[in-house]
Formats: structure tokens, sequence, C-alpha cells
């Protein structure tokens, strides 16, 4: 399956997704804001780096089925940015010298699980964790380079689905006003969110010397990208939501 159809079928089933939500009978409207911070992780950095942050925000409709499902569907932008000469994996990367920095633009939605009955006026507790897990679609438009020789540095443009997932925490401050603190992860299908790729028609990393016959590396070479992975992008922030229909009472399912 080419890449053009994988992300067709992905939109289509999101747009199918909403399409049963719209029809269905929902006890309960939300719509919020969110803001936080996003990390990039690929072939510059290899873990989450505290110190090469961007901003994030989203835009989001919820519905919520009943006290344990909820369906969440909106828009959110994020800035990633990464560069060798922050905090190199190696010495060469180091002499690789790449960077990027952009702003990915996304559309998604996911299904959260809470797991304590926040909802009902019976309930005990205000409060619920939850787990989410849904699918998106996202465009990222970048500016860099893949190494300090680039032919081509500058604009870029990459698109690809996303598979989010992560955990929170919701507090009722008012029947109608939710609070929520929540990270996860988003999981892509690219490998050049980065500029950098394991495309074969790079050059070997390293070559042999003419007059050692040793291996070395090549300066011309570094723009190399690891084939067995792809690009990754975290999330961490708080959302503020608020509910248009008063909180019906929930039956409690024990």
């Amino acid at each position: 399956m080419n890449k053009t159809r994988f992300y067709t079928r992905c939109l289509s089933v999101i747009l199918a997704i909403l399409g049963v939500v719209s029809t269905s009978n929902a006890q309960q409207y939300e719509v919020g804001i969110g803001l936080g911070a996003g990390s990039y992780t690929g072939d510059i950095i290899r873990t989450i780096d505290p110190t090469q942050l961007g901003i994030q925000g989203t835009l989001f409709g919820r519905r919520n089925f009943d006290n344990a499902w909820s369906l969440r569907a909106g828009i959110s932008v994020a800035r990633l940015n990464a560069a060798d000469s922050i905090r190199p994996i190696d010495p060469v990367a180091l002499a690789r010298d790449a960077h990027f920095n952009g702003t990915m633009i996304e559309l998604g939605a996911t299904m959260e699980f809470h797991f304590l009955d926040y909802l009902s006026h019976q309930s005990n507790t205000r409060f619920s964790p939850f787990g989410f897990f849904g699918l998106g679609y996202g465009m990222f438009f970048g500016n860099g380079q893949s190494y300090s020789a680039d032919p081509q540095p500058g604009s870029y443009s990459v698109g690809t689905a996303l598979i989010p997932f992560g955990l929170g925490i919701k507090y009722k401050l008012k029947d109608r006003l939710f609070l929520s603190v929540e990270g996860g992860a988003k999981a892509t299908f690219s490998d050049h969110l980065d500029k950098i790729s394991s495309d074969a028609n790079y050059f070997p990393r390293f070559r042999t010397d003419p007059g050692t016959g040793n291996q070395v590396l090549d300066p011309s070479a570094i723009n190399f990208g690891n084939h067995s992975d792809r690009d990754w992008y975290y999330f961490l922030g708080v959302t503020l939501s608020y509910s248009f229909h008063q909180v019906k009472c929930y039956p409690y399912n024990n």
C-alpha cells in the first residue's frame, strides 16, 4: 500500500468516526482548549531533551457517551525543533551539524477511557485518571539542513499519519467546567520530520582511505538516518473544557 492510499484511509476512518458520533444520542458535548509543550525524537535527538522543547496548543470538541468512554476530535499545532550543536549524540553528529525547526498542524480523533466515575452527581470523586488512543494526520512545515554541506537547505514539508496515545487526569471544577493534565506520544510514519532520512541515494557513512586502506568517516556522507525507526513527537499540557449541556447523572456501571 503506497503512502497516499494509506493516509487517505486514515482520514476516512477519522471522518467515519466523526460521522457516527454526529448521528448518535450523545449525553454531553464539550469544547475546549489546551496549551503545553512538545518535543521530538529521531535522528538528531534520541531521547526527550528538556532543552529543546516547543510550544503546543489545541482546540477540540468532546462527546461523553457514559461515565467511562468519550470521543475527542480536534486540531493541534506544535512547534518542534532540534539541533546537533545543542546536545550531539556522538562526535559524528557534532560534525554533521544538522538542525531544523517548524510547525506541525494535526487533525485527529482519540477515544478516552476514564477509570473513575467523576461525572455523576452521586459519585464521591470529582477526578479520574484516563487513558487515550487514536488516529490522526499531520502536516509538518519545517526549515533546516540535514548536514553542514546540505545542497538544499531551507524549507520543506512532510505529511504523515499519526497514532497518538497517552495518559492523563481530569478534574471537575464545576458541573460544566473541566480541567485536565495529560501527556503522551505521537508515533509518525515518517523518518523525515528532521530532514534526515535513510534514503538509498545517500552515500555510505565510511569509505576506504587509499593511503592507509583503513575505513574512515566520509565527510560528505554524514547525512545519514536510521532506517529501522521513524520520528516521534511528544506532548505534555493542560486543557480546559466547557460543557454546553447540563451534566446528566449517568447510571454507574459496576
